[in-house]
């Protein structure tokens, strides 16, 4: 009997810490509900405290919004003052070379009286001139015996001529020039009447 007796004590045991641990799942369900009512139990200065806590934390967050955009406006302004004042740079370094050749043609023009040389000499520095400048996107307008066009080129003089010369372009008194396919100069040319 003393057997049966310690059975059912041990069993009594094991079925109170059974129901002990379905009860404490229940007491945790409850903890979220308790917090509900903490949060609306809250007194008006705990939360003007917290309001104003979220309040300074958005000033802090706006003023470093300004601060980074304020950088940012003079980071850009800086870089645009840099492109004007160096953006010719890159044309500028391509024509050192042809103002070298221009100096020498200078310097060699008094010492010979071979005019054929100096000519020559002159031919090749505007082929390099041209060569350079076409590099970097420079385009000839083409003016012979075209149709006179106000997008492209500029009368300067109407003359009388021929039928077939009508509004046709006669000479051209100055080179126009495109740069990257826009217009850079209108050639300035006269036009048939």
């Amino acid at each position: 009997m003393k057997e049966d007796t310690q059975i059912n004590e041990e069993t009594l045991k094991t079925e109170e810490t059974a129901a002990h641990e379905t009860a404490t799942p229940e007491k945790e369900t409850e903890t979220p509900e308790n917090e509900e009512t903490a949060a609306e139990e809250q007194t008006p200065e705990t939360r003007l405290a917290e309001a104003e806590a979220r309040i300074v934390e958005l000033k802090d967050q706006y003023l470093r919004k300004m601060a980074d955009f304020e950088n940012l406006r003079k980071r850009t302004i800086k870089e645009k003052t840099e492109l004007i004042l160096n953006g010719g740079k890159d044309v500028i370094e391509s024509l050192l070379p042809v103002l070298d050749d221009l100096e020498r043609a200078l310097d060699n023009v008094d010492k010979t009286d071979d005019v054929a040389a100096v000519k020559e000499g002159i031919h090749l520095i505007v082929d390099k001139l041209s060569k350079a400048l076409a590099a970097k996107g420079l385009k000839k307008m083409e003016t012979e015996g075209q149709e006179f066009d106000t997008d492209f080129h500029e009368a300067v003089t109407l003359f009388p001529g021929a039928p077939e010369q009508k509004n046709k372009i006669i000479d051209c008194v100055q080179t126009g020039y495109f740069l990257n396919e826009r217009v850079l100069r209108h050639a300035k040319v006269v036009v048939g009447q």
